[in-house]
């Protein structure tokens, strides 16, 4: 028996006819915090509903701290979940939103209040105890939906894509946010996200997945450093992918066959032995993105703000040194 302490085995997962996961194994440690990155339809929504007992599995096993959960119905699950939507209750305060689950449980009286408090508290919102959802920000939703879960003291949390409704500085507080959460509580926390840089940011181990399958696991580092497939290099931002050449010409890339990949930051503008054409170019503020038209395939590039200013036409010669290249199995 496997001593992980969420383990999924064989997991298959479906609606209707559609199969969404095929077969997947996957295990959690105690207390990590591991991101499922993927692009959407890639079953990561559908592997975190089914640990939380919100959709059957054809086949396979789920254990949770050594207890096979399976077929547990998901209030007996002792596992959270909070939703990309929040879902809170628009008529129920914020006391009585977070409040909610430990009246489910039958927690009363004294211990009710503190542990609800002590929630709210641990959040950041104590004294918004009165408020309803209407009157707080998407922020304030959110960490009502958070305080929520926890309250409940859940032996794993799940997070839906949670922060997708923020705002850019209010997903970076509640990255924060989530981070300080998971080590005061010593949970274990299982995020889903589309978002490269979230789960890079967030996670202790990422998990890229592909048409329900994983298509590489690693830590953060290793994930955006080391990707060893095309896919997993376009998601962590490596958009300049061709085939290994030996003598370094570019060659389109073909599925299945070894190649090397660039970032766009790492192209070289305005000398090197290949020539483009200049399709665009965009001003990001610390950099001006600029695409190229090529024989191989499109190439994407980061110039400096105060770099010659290319003009769409216009052909130009780049350089992609083989020294800055990943290469990648397939």
């Amino acid at each position: 028996m496997s001593d992980a302490f969420l383990d999924l085995q064989g997991l298959s997962l479906g609606y209707g006819a559609a199969l969404a996961v095929p077969e997947l194994d996957l295990a959690m440690a105690e207390g990590e915090l591991l991101a499922l990155l993927g692009p959407s339809g890639c079953g990561k929504t559908t592997t975190m509903r089914a640990i939380a007992g919100l959709l059957p599995p054809r086949a396979g096993r789920i254990t949770l701290a050594g207890r096979d959960i399976t077929r547990v119905s998901a209030h007996q699950r002792e596992v959270g979940l909070v939703f990309q939507s929040y879902a809170l209750f628009p008529h129920l305060s914020v006391f009585e939103n977070v409040a909610f689950g430990l009246r489910l449980r039958k927690v009363g009286g004294d211990e009710l209040q503190r542990r609800t408090q002590e929630a709210i508290a641990m959040v950041g919102l104590g004294g918004f105890e009165r408020r309803l959802p209407r009157e707080l920000s998407g922020g304030q939703q959110q960490r009502v939906a958070l305080a929520r879960s926890v309250v409940v003291r859940p032996r794993l949390l799940l997070l839906d894509e949670p922060l997708s409704n923020l705002d850019a500085r209010l997903r970076l507080e509640m990255r924060s946010e989530l981070q300080r959460l998971q080590r005061e509580l010593g949970v274990t926390m299982m995020y889903v996200t589309h978002d490269q840089s979230e789960a890079l940011a967030l996670a202790d181990r990422v998990v890229v997945m592909r048409e329900g399958r994983i298509a590489q696991q690693g830590s953060p580092v290793d994930i955006y450093e080391r990707p060893r497939s095309a896919f997993v290099a376009r998601f962590v931002g490596f958009e300049n992918v061709f085939a290994a050449s030996p003598d370094g010409a570019l060659q389109p890339w073909v599925d299945g066959r070894p190649g090397r990949a660039w970032r766009p930051r790492q192209v070289v503008l305005g000398q090197g032995p290949h020539e483009g054409q200049v399709r665009g170019a965009s001003y990001l503020g610390e950099s001006v993105e600029v695409l190229l038209h090529t024989a191989a395939g499109p190439v994407k590039a980061q110039a400096a703000p105060d770099a010659p200013r290319r003009v769409p036409g216009e052909t130009l010669r780049f350089d992609l040194p083989l020294a800055d290249a990943v290469a990648l199995e397939g």
